[in-house]
């Protein structure tokens, strides 16, 4: 017999294995996957998580009306790392635990992060766009060998993303509170202020949190102080770029090109960004990876037993 009633609304969840879902059957919990094509997300959390015990979370808000409801609940199992959709203060108050897959998804959304690099640097989609539109074109690039990468945010990605970047001998500069040391030798790796690695820098990507401090971080005095040839690439939240100054530096041609894989509004079908050929828009994708989806389900399955049976998680949000 059950004894957890764990809800998964991580849409990805369980899709390219059957692992997590056993992990936690084992454990004593039953199991319910809410599906878009059954209602709106939303909807079915309200009827449903008055009586959970667990959620493993997708990307949906849990504001302060949704934590209140659920008597019952006692942890939030964030499927990947980001928790600015929990409202932490009423989560603690009814003493339900918020926890996050820290290095799950790191390999994947560093592999998008250079992808998304060569993809601008190399204007592919547009290139990809006019052979499928019999309109055969070729835009000069930019290399990426021997240039200079900013990293916003040197955590396991950010680094991850250097690492794969010496492969292209690129200088590594890194704005981060905390500075590796084994990682400064092992990449080269400089730390500086945001605004010197914004201005030196010739791709800059970001691996930030979205918090108050980071909001906006990207608005349009820097864009105007970013290189010409810059290109801006977002894996991280969105929310750190604004992005209607970036929609105004790249039609002016303040910098070159941009790609976000994090937007204000997901998915961004309406934002002017998609009216741009150097901007690439990708659907919050990082961690789609067969790989990247079966580590984040097991180790998000993981925390949320452990919160169940002992009551506490490695990797709880503090």
């Amino acid at each position: 017999m059950a004894n957890y009633k764990v809800l998964v609304t991580a849409r990805s969840f369980g899709t390219v294995d059957d692992l997590a879902v056993k992990l936690l059957k084992d454990h004593h919990c039953e199991v319910k996957k809410l599906e878009a094509a059954d209602g709106p997300i939303a909807e079915q959390l309200r009827r449903e998580l008055p009586d959970a015990d667990a959620v493993i979370a997708g990307l949906e808000d849990y504001d302060r009306a949704l934590i209140e409801s659920a008597a019952k609940l006692k942890v939030i199992s964030r499927y990947g790392v980001g928790y600015d959709k929990v409202d932490l203060e009423a989560a603690a108050e009814r003493q339900i635990k918020v926890t996050v897959t820290p290095g799950a998804n790191g390999d994947s959304v560093a592999d998008l992060a250079v992808t998304l690099m060569l993809c601008c640097a190399r204007n592919i989609v547009v290139m990809d766009n006019g052979i499928k539109g019999r309109n055969q074109t070729r835009p000069s690039g930019v290399e990426m060998w021997g240039k200079t990468l900013g990293v916003v945010g040197a955590g396991r990605i950010g680094k991850g993303v250097a690492k794969r970047c010496t492969g292209f001998n690129m200088k590594i500069l890194c704005y981060d509170q905390y500075e590796d040391e084994a990682f400064k030798k092992d990449c080269g790796a400089e730390y500086v202020d945001l605004d010197t690695l914004i201005r030196n820098s010739d791709f800059i990507t970001i691996h930030s949190p979205l918090t108050p401090e980071t909001r906006n971080m990207f608005g349009t005095e820097q864009f105007k102080a970013m290189k010409p040839d810059a290109i801006l690439i977002n894996t991280a939240r969105g929310g750190i770029v604004d992005e209607d100054a970036l929609y105004e530096a790249l039609k002016s041609g303040e910098i070159r090109a941009a790609a976000l894989d994090a937007t204000v509004d997901e998915p961004p079908y309406d934002s002017p960004l998609c009216t741009l050929p150097n901007c690439i828009l990708t659907p919050h994708a990082g961690a789609a990876t067969k790989e990247a989806v079966s580590k984040m389900g097991l180790m998000a399955a993981q925390n949320a037993i452990d919160v169940l049976t002992g009551g506490s998680c490695a990797y709880e949000v503090k």
